[in-house]
């Protein structure tokens, strides 16, 4: 098997899927690249058992055809320090020898035997659904609620993006108990009512290649499994088992206090002031009066203290609430509009946060966060 391929275009690749390679496999095999050959396109795929990624490249000078499971860190190094130059592949299938020439110079790799290389999970054909999402919809539905899901080994269906499917829209969510997103799109849809819970690795994956993608993404998914298909790349992952929690039972439904306040400086400003909050509880306190919003937190063992006014739209009573700083920080930079209303009704109750206007008439983003005990 040889063919000839550039080092930028193969390392482009390589680092994309080198990714799910875990620093911990339980089998050696899976520190490699599988390298596949036939009739010039040359797949190549890495795994870590849960996840498989796979790419593909159409090589314009190839000859033979075969398989072998190449060592990810050596070549990855290798191609990193190489210009953009064309190198050439020879691979010997009986003694598993990898010889790579440059113009000036000869690089020998021991490879493996890619018939070790576990098998790619299979999507049941009697429970297969597929559904072909624009590549801007699941990539700005990873984006938008990804870094919301929890990190909890006691409940892992929390650690993941749930993905809710219908003939109306397509639905994300993710929560840790203490903030949850909702994001739904309207121009997304599937024939018929499913869902299931995209792990937090895949996802991550996806948030990596989506970009570069301008085609749509076919879905396809059984009871365990899931595949995304792209031009150059194919996902696949085991899914999250288990029922994810009712999230429609936890946000509230009558919130009479709303906050209308520019995104930016109230962004800002809490940067500022969490500075002084207590390290341990990253409690920042919002007081409401009138058109006002006064943002405080101290830190009672140093001695420090802040407090900033900024003007806001406000309906409601008076009104004072604890919130973590981090969370609600993390929440207002994955808003994207101008302004932000934040809809509460009373201190012991979730908040809901929502952009003021959306850019696109087709996207629900609520955004809620629990609020903190005010030690006062």
């Amino acid at each position: 098997m040889k063919f000839v391929v550039s080092s930028m275009e193969l390392l482009g690749h390589l680092q994309a899927i080198s990714r799910v390679i875990s620093t911990k496999n339980t089998l050696p095999i899976l520190d490699n690249f599988l390298f596949s050959m036939e009739d010039g396109l040359l797949e190549i795929t890495a795994s870590d058992l849960e996840s498989t990624l796979i790419t593909q490249i159409q090589l314009e000078n190839a000859d033979g055809s075969g398989i072998i499971a190449v060592p990810a860190r050596i070549l990855t190094d290798t191609l990193k320090e190489f210009p953009d130059i064309p190198l050439t592949f020879e691979i010997n299938s009986d003694s598993l020898m990898i010889v790579i020439q440059s113009e000036n110079g000869k690089f020998s790799i021991m490879g493996q035997n890619g018939a070790e290389f576990p098998q790619m999970p299979v999507i049941k054909d009697d429970q297969r659904q597929l559904v072909e999402i624009e590549q801007e919809v699941l990539l700005t539905g990873i984006n938008k609620s990804f870094f919301a899901t929890a990190d909890d080994e006691l409940r892992p269906v929390m650690n993941g993006v749930f993905m809710e499917l219908s003939p109306d829209d397509i639905t994300f969510v993710a929560s840790d108990a203490h903030k949850l997103v909702r994001y739904k799109r309207t121009d997304a849809s599937a024939e018929r009512a499913s869902s299931f819970i995209l792990p937090k690795k895949p996802a991550s994956l996806l948030k990596n290649i989506l970009p570069r993608e301008e085609n749509k993404v076919v879905l396809e998914f059984d009871d365990r499994n899931a595949s995304f298909t792209l031009t150059n790349y194919k996902l696949v992952c085991r899914l999250v088992e288990g029922n994810y929690p009712s999230y429609d039972s936890v946000i509230p439904t009558d919130n009479p206090y709303k906050m209308t306040i520019d995104r930016l400086a109230f962004y800002n400003t809490l940067k500022r002031v969490s500075v002084f909050s207590n390290q341990a509880s990253n409690l920042v306190k919002l007081s409401l009066t009138g058109n006002q919003l006064n943002i405080s937190a101290q830190d009672i063992d140093f001695s420090i203290s802040a407090n900033e006014r900024l003007s806001c739209q406000y309906e409601g009573e008076e009104m004072e609430i604890g919130f973590k700083s981090t969370f609600l920080i993390e929440i207002l930079a994955n808003l994207s509009s101008p302004d932000v209303v934040l809809e509460m009704s009373d201190p012991t109750r979730a908040g809901i946060l929502l952009p003021s206007e959306t850019e696109n008439k087709n996207e629900d983003t609520l955004m809620l966060l629990m609020p903190m005990m005010i030690n006062t």
